[in-house]
């Protein structure tokens, strides 16, 4: 296999040469034979395809987007033009100061510009296209003002040729030579990291790339291809003058890139074509041209939203077939080898965000050959400590250290990049590969932990050896796909997996795990439970973060158990399930349920108002929701309970028609909730107040709260006083922006707006999420007051015993599906609840 490819790739690069020779020889025939006119207009189309390639190499290959492109090819027509009129200076070593010039005035521009992104990056590079044609204009007595500077001279290559001819001739070899040189980039390492960075930047630092350095060096070769067309430019017009490198010339250079698609080789080429032949041919249409290339691009980014040469793949990639070769047989050792590890310790850390204090004072380690668990309720700071861990927060306090053979090596306040490069990888909670590389080119430019090899060269990343790798450690992952597969296509399972392997791939000596399991069915994370072993067998040090309790508690050598960002207990499984504190903070302190008042003798009960049947639902392939059936009765509050992960949110998301369900049926006192849109669903008296509060953050908290009265505007004013009333908290403040709230006070907020809409079921997700102990408090109150008041309300809570204090009945899930119901006192004492979330004895 490694053989076929390699021949696929080295007849790539044959026919490459080949193409681009024949049409630069083309091009040279045409200018030398063709009148000066179209000399002219050959080399304008040379010089625009120039920055076209260099602007590919920025928009292309790392997503970013710069409309000031003509500043750059400015300064190289006017460090030519200075330079051979004023200062003497022969063509050649001006042209080259010219792009030295433009390159390093590009690296200075993109140090600052780079640490924006989008339209704020767009801006800035406007900014400097105006800053340097004004600058053109203000200093006349360098640059000639207005005037510009005159009688320019091309260089000779021989006598008797012009000077459209010369430039052509020049300009159509630089364009061969920039495209074979733009096609080595992106077919070796620092191409394969650039689209890496454009595909996510988080996920880049943690295999050791440093995106800033890496978007800085495809700025500075893309303002410094734009500083050589700029060169020649200046002696095929015979002057430079300000008006010449307009804005209007920038967009020009973009739709190149746009036009011929981004990222491809052929692409500028492509795009140069169009854009420098069509005026020609639409000459008797000159003051339509603008009209015409918007038409044009409008239509090019609908049909082919890839670009001219995208377009022509995706019709080739249809006609071949994608083929699964047999995995090679790979020696015992070669994917993950096994050697001594250093241990990860971290004492006293801590981090707080403004006054809120995530992780306060944690001691724990991760030991090599081994895994630990950190468990919790939500808001307890798990992926907080992880993102300490890997670099992308820096600790407020306490700090952290590799303890290996050499020496301990401390890591805090160092940046992720460095971290990984140190010996730490992780992944994410939501899987970021590179989906613009192959599954085998994401491992293997984890291999070298951020170095690259040459900017040119191709080999480390085309070496044999590190394909094998690779490949071997797909396998180990249990990856069975197709390695060269776009990794943006693959299935979920599939992305978890390769993930893993990417980040073993650095060979480090601790690998951080932030759920893993998310989205998995059962036997997948039988799968993820083996790997975990092997893993651990290596030497490597695991800390997972994960809700799966079963897994955890399975897979796990020691678990450290966060409460409130506090450590609160830590030891073997089977002793952190027995803990009273563990237990405390899964299900609340009150488990005992409130008293109700007996039901009349005789008395019928309250008639059904929302039931779900049956219902599957999930976000892929496999469900998350398996067949689960609920009744909420007129009046009632039911808890749902379960751990995270266990399906709670998708099944609120489904009746509230936020979420499609596959099968199964809702209904809201005989109304169908399937398929239909979420405003019906809130038409028909089903109201969600979601989790994280989602608050208007820039609107008052009265006009959050009149909001909530969208569909029932009668006597809204007298219901948003009484809303007042009930939140006295929420008067005092009705006049300040909801951003500015508390917790606590947002959660208020939240669940007043939706007592606007008139709910017939209320349904309450997480509400005492990332809350203090005493506002949850008030928050139960005044929930135990909406249930007084005969409202009905379907809740999810982390806090299980104070729901449970509250709830007329209770569901406890467990992966999708209902492992328990019944009266609230009943689910009290099951110890099915505990399991649920804490996993079982087993």
């Amino acid at each position: 296999m490694t053989t076929a490819l390699h021949r696929s790739k080295s007849a790539g690069q044959v026919r490459l040469l080949v193409a681009t020779g024949v049409i630069a020889a083309v091009g040279i025939a045409l200018s030398l034979t063709l009148n000066t006119y179209y000399a002219f207009v050959l080399a304008n189309i040379a010089l625009i395809a120039v920055v076209g390639i260099g602007l590919n190499v920025l928009q292309g290959l790392t997503g970013q987007v710069s409309f000031g492109h003509v500043g750059f090819y400015a300064i190289g027509a006017y460090t030519v033009a200075i330079l051979t009129t004023k200062a003497g200076w022969g063509f050649w070593p001006a042209w080259l100061a010219g792009m030295v010039l433009a390159g390093g005035l590009g690296t200075l521009l993109a140090l600052p510009a780079l640490r924006v992104k989008g339209p704020y990056l767009a801006m800035i590079t406007i900014a400097f296209s105006f800053i340097v044609q004004h600058a053109a204009v203000e200093l006349s007595g360098l640059t000639g003002g207005q005037s510009g500077i005159m009688g320019l001279q091309p260089p000779v290559l021989w006598p008797g040729l012009g000077p459209e001819q010369t430039i052509a001739v020049l300009g159509i070899l630089l364009a061969a030579l920039l495209t074979l040189a733009y096609a080595r980039l992106s077919r070796g390492a620092w191409g394969a990291a650039m689209r890496a960075v454009k595909d996510s930047e988080s996920a880049s630092a943690s295999i050791g790339l440093n995106p800033l350095v890496i978007k800085t060096v495809a700025f500075t070769l893309s303002a410094a291809a734009a500083g050589l067309a700029g060169g020649l430019f200046a002696p095929l017009s015979g002057f430079v003058v300000p008006e010449t490198f307009s804005f209007m010339q920038s967009i020009l250079f973009v739709l190149v890139v746009v036009l011929g698609g981004a990222g491809s080789v052929a692409g500028p080429i492509v795009g140069a074509l169009v854009v420098g032949a069509l005026p020609e041919l639409l000459a008797s249409l000159e003051a339509y041209r603008l009209l015409f290339f918007g038409a044009m691009l409008l239509v090019v980014l609908w049909v082919a939203p890839e670009g001219i040469v995208g377009m022509v793949r995706q019709v080739w990639r249809r006609r071949g077939q994608v083929v699964a070769m047999a995995p090679e047989t790979v020696p015992e050792g070669a994917a993950l080898a096994r050697r001594p590890r250093a241990r990860l310790v971290a004492k006293g850390l801590g981090m707080a965000f403004g006054g809120v204090r995530a992780v306060a004072e944690l001691d724990m380690q991760v030991a090599s050959g081994a895994v630990t668990a950190l468990i919790g309720p939500n808001g307890a700071g798990k992926t907080t400590a992880l993102n300490m861990l890997s670099g992308f927060y820096r600790p407020s306090t306490g700090g952290f250290d590799l303890l290996g053979a050499s020496g301990s090596q401390p890591l805090a306040g160092l940046p992720a990049f460095r971290i990984a490069r140190a010996g730490v990888a992780r992944t994410y909670q939501t899987s970021q590969l590179f989906g613009s590389l192959s599954v085998e080119d994401n491992v293997v430019l984890a291999m070298g932990r951020g170095k690259l090899g040459g900017l040119f060269s191709a080999a480390r990343h085309a070496d044999p050896a590190a394909r094998a790798r690779a490949r071997a450690l797909l396998a180990f992952c249990g990856y069975r796909g197709v390695a060269s597969a776009q990794a943006a296509g693959l299935a979920h399972v599939d992305r978890r997996l390769v993930e893993i392997a990417r980040a073993l791939a650095t060979d480090p000596d601790v690998l951080l795990l932030d759920e893993p399991a998310a989205g998995l069915s059962r036997e997948d994370k039988e799968v993820l439970s083996g790997l975990l072993s092997r893993i651990r067998d290596a030497g490597v040090g695991v800390a997972l973060v994960e809700h799966d309790m079963a897994l955890v508690m399975g897979v796990s050598d020691h678990v450290l158990v966060l409460d409130a960002g506090r450590r609160i207990a830590w030891g073997t499984p089977q002793a952190v399930q027995a803990d009273p504190a563990v237990r405390q903070a899964y299900l609340g302190d009150a488990m005992a349920p409130a008293p109700r008042p007996p039901r009349p003798a005789g008395a019928q009960p309250a008639r059904e108002l929302l039931a779900v049947a049956d219902l599957v639902a999930g976000y892929g392939a496999d469900p998350v929701l398996h067949g689960v059936n609920l009744q909420v009765r007129s009046g009632e509050m039911v808890a749902l309970l379960g751990a995270n992960g266990a399906g709670k949110s998708t099944l609120m998301r489904c009746l509230a028609g936020l979420h499609a369900s596959q099968s199964g049926s809702m209904h809201l006192d005989g109304h169908v909730l399937e398929r239909r849109p979420a405003e019906e669903v809130v038409g028909l008296g089903l109201v969600l107040v979601p989790e994280g509060r989602q608050v208007f953050p820039e609107l008052s908290v009265l006009d959050n709260i009149r909001l909530g009265g969208f569909l029932h505007p009668e006597d809204r004013e007298a219901r948003v006083q009484q809303m007042l009333d009930r939140y006295p908290r929420l008067r005092e403040r009705q006049h300040q922006r909801a951003g500015l709230l508390s917790g606590g006070e947002q959660q208020m907020l939240a669940v007043a707006r939706g007592l606007m809409a008139k709910p017939r079921v209320l349904l309450l997700d997480e509400p005492s999420l990332g809350l203090a102990p005493k506002i949850i408090a008030e928050l139960f109150a005044s929930l135990d007051a909406l249930r007084t008041e005969a409202i009905t309300i379907l809740l999810v809570d982390q806090m299980a015993g104070l729901a449970l204090a509250l709830a007329d009945r209770a569901y406890v899930l467990e992966n999708g599906s209902v492992v328990a119901e019944g009266t609230a006192a009943q689910i009290a004492a099951d110890e099915s609840l505990a399991e649920a979330y804490l996993g079982g004895k087993g």
